[in-house]
């Protein structure tokens, strides 16, 4: 399957512009940090993704879902922060983190199936 063809990649690209939008409303001030960092971090998921889906390792794939997986962490961090610091109010974030939740669960299902493909691979 291609990974544009995957709901969690799909769901990582909506999650991405979803970000983007959301950053335009932080302060000029945070340009270099929080605006920065964000828009990294979540690029950064449909990145991992889409990063070794190409190819047929899938030690190397599961380790390029773990970064998707971290960067999905940092994103929610970094998002929660902004509310702290009043950049954004809480309801802004609606639609993000449940598109992070959404984006966790798939990325799980994926890892722990591909864990147990490898495994049973191994077993033979």
């Amino acid at each position: 399957m291609q990974y544009k063809e995957l709901m969690v990649w799909q769901k990582a690209m909506d999650l991405t512009t979803e970000v983007y939008r959301l950053t335009r409303k932080l302060p000029n001030e945070e340009l270099y940090g929080l605006t920065n960092q964000l828009r990294r971090a979540v690029v950064s998921i449909p990145s991992n993704i889409a990063e070794d889906n190409a190819r047929f390792s899938t030690k190397d794939y599961l380790r390029f879902l773990s970064m998707a997986r971290g960067s999905k962490a940092e994103v929610e961090t970094q998002l929660l922060l902004c509310v702290r610091l009043n950049y954004l109010e809480q309801e802004d974030l609606e639609a993000s983190l449940s598109l992070l939740n959404e984006i966790e669960r798939m990325l799980n299902s994926m890892i722990t199936k591909l864990r147990d493909k490898e495994k049973n691979t191994r077993d033979w």
